[in-house]
């Protein structure tokens, strides 16, 4: 196999190929993995920005029999799985192909998952012990990322809505990782400047709840810090320009960096950002922005040290209160709304909001031990 001059490849443990354009090699990875019939898993979003008729046809030209499945919504939900579970069998598919946000590639996850286990997902949920339950023996999945931000593509875990409790609820296996994934920062260009802040703050949250989150992992630590100056560095100028391939790039990295990174944990901020996606439609990296500014204010005086130090690397003062002022001041340059009434959250969600938030996962490797009623307070003061 001939490798361009501009490829990169890295393991951690999923092979990572990195180059502008490299996407279009995708059929020599696949057929590596022994792939002759895939599913492309995607969503409408990356079809109708003509990003997956390429894909297909540099399979199909390689002489691979491919499919596509375009039905995943922004927020994955039980159905989904179901029916892309049902393309990938009807198509005698023998590996998978993830195209697009972080969306996309948790459904190809799941498919996988679900084309080997009919399990329930309350019984698959990773609060409950649900991992030892997910089969050695996943068909093999490539990750091509089109947004930069949840850092699926070497990931671990998947997020779905389950209809029995209407919770977004985690799904982790290490056999869930993706053997590939190709970052081609081309990819990226179309994405609107909303959504890559959005993104981006998502990738940027992912590093620095990782930072914090409790538990001693110092690669993680490493790498988060590294993500969060890659993001201050990068992010606006991607969103002034979203030509800049350079920059795409490092926001890539960045994404990356924040999922190899959040293995240690996350924390209170994704707890309140979940059910934001699952019952008020917020885009979670959105969510994320809009609530991680309280939460850091909320963790300041258990971590104080540790805040200082993403303080620094913002660009703020190292100073008690300069870091929630430098993730206001970011968001408000690369033009995110600043609170939750700005994206159409009513007050009366709240205590609902809460409810779920309680019951999610992500809060327990949050520094500073979190209450429903705390979280509730922490809503109030994003609101």
């Amino acid at each position: 196999m001939e490798y361009s001059r501009g490829m990169t490849i890295w393991s951690f443990p999923t092979r990572i190929v990195y180059g502008a354009g490299l996407a279009l090699n995708l059929a020599d990875e696949a057929t590596r993995l022994a792939m002759k019939r895939p599913l492309v898993v995607t969503d409408p979003g990356v079809a109708k920005a003509g990003l997956l008729d390429p894909v297909l046809d540099s399979l199909t030209s390689a002489g691979l029999d491919c499919a596509a499945f375009d039905g995943v919504d922004g927020n994955p939900v039980e159905a989904n799985i179901a029916d892309g579970a049902a393309a990938y069998a009807s198509h005698g598919a023998d590996g998978i192909v993830g195209l697009g946000g972080g969306s996309p590639l948790d459904a190809a996850k799941l498919i996988a998952v679900r084309s080997v286990t009919d399990r329930s997902f309350e019984e698959l949920d990773d609060a409950a012990g649900g991992s030892e339950h997910i089969p050695a023996d996943l068909p093999p999945v490539i990750a091509v990322p089109t947004t930069s931000g949840t850092g699926s593509e070497v990931g671990r875990a998947a997020v779905v809505t389950v209809a029995s409790t209407g919770r977004k609820t985690v799904i982790f296996a290490p056999q869930m990782l993706p053997q590939v994934a190709i970052l081609d920062p081309e990819l990226c260009v179309s994405m609107p400047a909303r959504v890559t802040a959005a993104t981006g703050f998502d990738a940027l949250t992912h590093c620095v709840e990782a930072y914090w989150a409790k538990g001693d992992h110092p690669m993680a630590d490493a790498i988060a810090l590294e993500g969060i100056r890659t993001v201050a560095t990068n992010l606006p100028k991607v969103v002034a320009d979203g030509s800049n391939i350079a920059a795409r790039g490092m926001m890539m990295k960045a994404a990356m960096m924040g999922a190899v990174a959040f293995q240690k944990g996350l924390g209170a901020c994704h707890s309140l950002a979940h059910p934001l996606s699952s019952d008020c439609g917020v885009h979670h990296g959105l969510a994320n922005a809009l609530c991680l500014p309280a939460v850091t204010a909320f963790n300041e005086s258990a971590i104080l040290e540790r805040v200082l130090h993403v303080s620094l690397l913002l660009g703020g003062a190292a100073k008690p209160g300069a870091c929630v002022e430098a993730l206001r001041g970011l968001k408000q340059s690369i033009g995110l709304p600043a609170r939750l009434r700005d994206v159409g959250v009513k007050e009366d969600q709240l205590a609902a909001l809460a409810d779920k938030a309680i019951d999610d996962a992500c809060h327990q490797d949050n520094p500073r031990t979190c209450s429903r009623d705390e979280l509730l307070g922490l809503y109030r003061a994003s609101y």
